[in-house]
């Protein structure tokens, strides 16, 4: 399949389920919490988590609030301890620069995916991620979804987030920042209904 080809099916992805606008709060610190909650959780358990710091949605409150608080407070979004280290390291990255971000915004999209891949807890789905929404780049969210999404297509085997990050990653350049994120949206929503049909949906209509 050309590159125009699976472009055109990601649009037709993204004009079947419509724009899902994720993770556009004025406040970011929000959308951090929630890339990270999300992880092995569903999204229902994920907003009890975050619900529960609704009065902490400030770096340096993150910052100061007892770690046995944070875990307690997100428990229902599951490996407590893990993720509550996790937002205290990307809290701890990124507060120095709570009051400058146009430096990170300045950093090359490489040099800031190194940076996110350096902070512990911050794997490679979650740095993309964080890059897509946080800092506007124009990336390819490789996540389980999309892995299974190329493999139905014909498009090869990928055991790995960087297998298909390699392969595809670069048709995030043919479309807009705006664009690249509703791909993202619509995999993920276009996966999950798949999911709950057994793999007995249709989609064929992907490739017309």
């Amino acid at each position: 399949m050309t590159d125009q080809k699976l472009v055109d099916v990601l649009n037709r992805l993204v004009a079947h389920y419509g724009h899902q606008d994720w993770w556009q709060e004025k406040n970011i610190v929000g959308d951090l919490l929630s890339m990270v909650l999300i992880q092995r959780t569903t999204e229902r358990n994920a907003k009890l988590a975050l619900q529960n710091l609704a009065d902490c949605l400030d770096l340096q409150q993150l910052a100061d609030l007892p770690l046995e608080e944070l875990q307690e407070a997100i428990r229902p979004a599951g490996f407590c301890k893990q993720k509550s280290q996790t937002i205290k390291n990307l809290v701890g990255w990124l507060l120095p620069y709570e009051d400058r971000m146009e430096e990170l915004h300045s950093r090359t999209t490489e040099a800031l995916r190194q940076e996110l891949l350096a902070i512990k807890g911050i794997g490679p789905e979650t740095a993309d991620v964080i890059l897509l929404y946080i800092f506007k780049r124009k990336v390819f969210v490789a996540d389980e979804y999309s892995r299974r999404l190329f493999q139905r297509l014909g498009l090869g085997e990928f055991p790995a987030y960087e297998d298909l990050r390699q392969a595809w990653g670069h048709l995030a350049q043919y479309e807009s920042q705006k664009q690249c994120r509703e791909w993202h949206a619509a995999i993920d929503v276009h996966g999950k209904a798949y999911r709950l049909a057994k793999g007995k949906l249709d989609e064929t209509w992907l490739l017309s």
